[in-house]
Order: C-alpha cells, then sequence, then structure tokens
C-alpha cells in the first residue's frame, strides 16, 4: 500500500511540473516537493522557550551536537540531516551559503557565525554521521512565545505558513505543562495546508519530568501520571498522538556519559546512604561538599551541569545496584530518562508512517498550487489529486484517527476504542494493530485477523449504524483485510531451518 501511494504522490507531482512548466516559481517550488518525496521524514522539535528541545534533540542523535546554551544559534532555525562527513553550512537571508568551521569543545559542538547575527541567518544545515538521522531530519526552532517576538515569529513562519505547507511533515511539541499557548500551536500545525486532511502528526512530550518531583528518585513516576492525564484531556487527544514524559538533560547525558563521569560516581556510590542524603539536600550544598575525598569541586559542577540532582541521585542507586560497568549504566539511565519510550512512539507513529506522510505534505503542495496560481487545463491534474486523496488507504487511515479523536464517529466508545486501534493508533505493526503478544507468529495473527475482519463486518451490516460509522467501519475493515493478506503470505512462506 505505501509503495503505491508514494508512487502516485511522486506521479502527481511530474503531471503537475507539465501543467507549471512555464511557471519558475512553481516548477522550484514542486521538485522540492518530489526531493522530499525520497528524502528522510522531517520532524520538527519545537516548544516554549526553555523547554529543552535542543537537549532532547541531542539525546535522539546522541551526541551533543545542538547548541543548549542562550547564544545566537539558539533563535535559528537548524537542520540535522545525516552525512558521511560533518559539515556546518550557513544559509543567509541574503547572499551565498558557507561552510562554517568545526570546533568542538569537551566534547560540544561549538557553533561560531563569524560575526553574523542571527536575524541575518535563514537556517543553518547541520550533517552529521549519526545512525539517528539516517531515518529522519531532526528541526530544531527557535522557542515559540519568546521575549523577543521576532525570535518566535521565526519559529511560527517555519512550522505554520500560512499559504504553503510546512516544512515539517510531523513535530515533537515541548511543554512544561499544558497551557492553552501550546493547544494553539497544535492547532495551528494541525491547521496548516500540509494537515488539512485531518492528519494528527504529533507527539507531546513532558520535557524537563525530573522537576515535577523536584529532583526525587521517583520524579519520573510522578511526571507520568501527568502525562496519562494531559494524554486524556480532549483538547490535547485531538492534536497529539501522546504525550511521554521525559528527563532530557538526563536521556542527553547517558547518551553520551565519558568515563570521568562514571568514576565520579563510583565515588559517590562509595559512600554511606547518610551522607549521600545530606550532600544531595540542593545543587550548592553537593558542588560544596567535601565528601568523598578524591572528588573535585570541577567534578561535582561537571555531574550538576550534565546530569543535575535527580539523574546522580538515580545513578548512585544504579551503580550500588551492580550496574558497575559504563555501558550498561549508559543504557539503563537513558531508559529510567523516557527516552526509550519516546524513541519507541517516534518509530510506531511517524517512522512506520512516515511514507505516507510525505506523500500527504506533496498532495497539500499540488492543492495549494491549484488553488494560488488557477489556469485552464488544470481539470486533469485536479481529478488526478482527488482520486489519489480518495483512495489512497493510508490517507483514509490518517483521516479516521483524526476524526476519532476529534468529532467521533457515532460508534460506541469501545468500538471506536478498537478502531483506533486497528488503524494504527498505537502503531502500525499487525500485533499492535491487533492487540496480540509483540512476536507472535503468522498462523495466530491470521486467526485474529479474520476473527476481527468478521466483527467488524458484522457491525458494518448493523441496519442501526449510522452513515459515519458505516464508513469509519469500511476503513476499519480495509485495514483489518490489509493485515490479513500479509499475515497470510508470510505464513505459507516455507520456514529456514
Amino acid at each position: 500500500m505505501t509503495a503505491s501511494t508514494t508512487a502516485g504522490a511522486a506521479a502527481l507531482i511530474r503531471e503537475a511540473l507539465e501543467v507549471y512548466a512555464d511557471d519558475p516559481q512553481a516548477v522550484q517550488a514542486l521538485q522540492g516537493y518530489a526531493r522530499r518525496l525520497a528524502e528522510p521524514l522531517r520532524i520538527a522539535v519545537a516548544g516554549m522557550v526553555k523547554a529543552g528541545k535542543s537537549t532532547l534533540l541531542n539525546a535522539i542523535i546522541g551526541e551533543e551536537i545542538a547548541p543548549t546554551d542562550t547564544g545566537e544559534c539558539t533563535r535559528i532555525v537548524t537542520w540535522y540531516r545525516h552525512g558521511h562527513t560533518p559539515s556546518i553550512t550557513l544559509h543567509p537571508t541574503e547572499g551565498e551559503p558557507r561552510n562554517l568551521p568545526l570546533k568542538r569543545v569537551d566534547g560540544r559542538l561549538v557553533f561560531a557565525l563569524d560575526g553574523v547575527r542571527a536575524d541575518e541567518v535563514e537556517r543553518l544545515d547541520v550533517e552529521w554521521p549519526s545512525p539517528a538521522l539516517q531515518a529522519m531530519t531532526l528541526i530544531d526552532t527557535p522557542g515559540i512565545a519568546s521575549l523577543s517576538q521576532d525570535v518566535s515569529a521565526r519559529s511560527v513562519r517555519f512550522l505554520t505558513p500560512e499559504d504553503s505547507p510546512s516544512e515539517a511533515d510531523a513535530v515533537i511539541y515541548l511543554m512544561r505543562h499544558l497551557h492553552a499557548s501550546d493547544i494553539r500551536f497544535l492547532e495551528a500545525f494541525r491547521d496548516t495546508e500540509a494537515g488539512r486532511s485531518g492528519t494528527v502528526n504529533a507527539i507531546a512530550v513532558l520535557s524537563r519530568a525530573d522537576e515535577v518531583g523536584a529532583g526525587r528518585i521517583d520524579s519520573l513516576l510522578s511526571a507520568g501520571t501527568i502525562a496519562e492525564r494531559y494524554s486524556l484531556d480532549p483538547n490535547l487527544r485531538k492534536l497529539a498522538l501522546g504525550v511521554v514524559p521525559v528527563a532530557g538533560l538526563l536521556a542527553q547525558s547517558a547518551r553520551t556519559l565519558r568515563q570521568p563521569d562514571f568514576e565520579a560516581l563510583q565515588l559517590l556510590a562509595t559512600l554511606d546512604r547518610a551522607a549521600r542524603e545530606r550532600m544531595m539536600l540542593s545543587a550548592d550544598r553537593f558542588r560544596r561538599s567535601t565528601e568523598p575525598e578524591g572528588l573535585t569541586e570541577e567534578a561535582r559542577a561537571s555531574l550538576l551541569e550534565r546530569y543535575g540532582l535527580f539523574g546522580i541521585r538515580l545513578a548512585i542507586v544504579l551503580v550500588r545496584n551492580g550496574f558497575g560497568e559504563p555501558t550498561p549504566l549508559a543504557h539503563e539511565l537513558a531508559r529510567r530518562s523516557g527516552l526509550d519510550p519516546l524513541l519507541e512512539l517516534l518509530d510506531r507513529q511517524f517512522q512506520a508512517r512516515a511514507e505516507a506522510l510525505k506523500a500527504r505534505t506533496a498532495l497539500a503542495a499540488v492543492e495549494d498550487l491549484l488553488a494560488s496560481r488557477p489556469r485552464q487545463a488544470t481539470e486533469r491534474l485536479a481529478v488526478s489529486l482527488e482520486r489519489l486523496q480518495a483512495n489512497a488507504h493510508e490517507f483514509r487511515e490518517l483521516r479516521l484517527l483524526a476524526a476519532l479523536r476529534t468529532t467521533g464517529v457515532q460508534l460506541a466508545p469501545e468500538l471506536a476504542a478498537e478502531a483506533e486501534r486497528i488503524i494504527g493508533g498505537h502503531g502500525t505493526a499487525a500485533s499492535q494493530r491487533l492487540a496480540v503478544a509483540p512476536g507472535s507468529g503468522p498462523e495466530v495473527l491470521v486467526s485474529e485477523a479474520r476473527r476481527t475482519l468478521a466483527r467488524w463486518r458484522s457491525v458494518a451490516e448493523s441496519p442501526l449504524a449510522a452513515r459515519p460509522a458505516v464508513e469509519a467501519c469500511r476503513v476499519v475493515i480495509r485495514s483489518c483485510e490489509g493485515v490479513l493478506a500479509d499475515c497470510t503470505g508470510r505464513a505459507r512462506q516455507p520456514q529456514s531451518a
């Protein structure tokens, strides 16, 4: 299904290029959307000022390459793409792009704008040989609702342009608390041309989650309860596919754990509990402590900067409970930071639908072109666009998912919840759609798919079902048929010895 949808979007772009061949501006835009179909999914990281966007981006990439201070670079839209050779390219608002020098200090990439002001820069392009960037392009955006209206407006214009699809196919939105301004931004992102089909293409992150419990070791549990409450909020539920609590600073430092960090944490773990608790009453007290012997003030300051009190407390407990090597400790810290659940959600909801989301952006571009630059002889192009929008099952799933989360489709609550799962609301793998154990064999999946398909055909045939419910059932049935066909094909394949 995905391959045909992508091919259909590419064919539509080619048809539009023929129609608008004499319009250089339209041709340039269409060629850009054609390239986007072949590129990794574009995911923007957005949120209010000081929400921890760059820190989370570093955690996802697994390297400290995004600036996390308050310098000029945090006011610039910065793209992070996969490249075999590290490079930074500055694209000014006027003039030709130029390369910036690569400089690392204490393991962190330092951006030197060479005297150029942030308001003179359209964007920065960073290419980096990170495995994470092979599957997605990450876009770091300046803080929304910044004290500087220019900085805030730059993010809003980039993510929610008024007259064209967004540069981003999806967004990770960071928030400290759920405010009306967060809802307004997510509504604007959904209402851009790229989201006009009703696509829900945002994930919310309850950022700096360790601060919810004032740095206590159970802070993430408290943050998880809040995130669950937010995920059920009717205003947010229709705009985001989920809410994940993440301690971004700990996630970043866990992914970049250094040997000196590990040795310092081992020293701290040698102290008895009473001494540790006295020391950890505040950041200032930790920094001024003289215990244990051999841990310098500089090392303490580095730990505070990189892990915070929550991360230090958690790491000490883990070391004392058997995590005696740097790599296992780093993996466990990353897991407990909330990063792993976020990466799993990204994989289930964005990467699994990457081709459909990119194709939707291409279709929105053609739709916008027909509306903004009308001309004769576009009837055939309009028909092709309408046919692809109506017949591509991935788009029908996305539209139904949005409808289930917003207006509803006149299904009983338990059926609506099941429909959301079957069309991929919890992930697009067959086991996730059918609610069976991960790793279940093809025979189990085939049996459950057949049972589910029969039940939904029965629901669709009910004389009491309203028309919106019947239309929703048809989408669910088509999803069941696709899962059944796929699992049946796998069941028939000969098993390797």
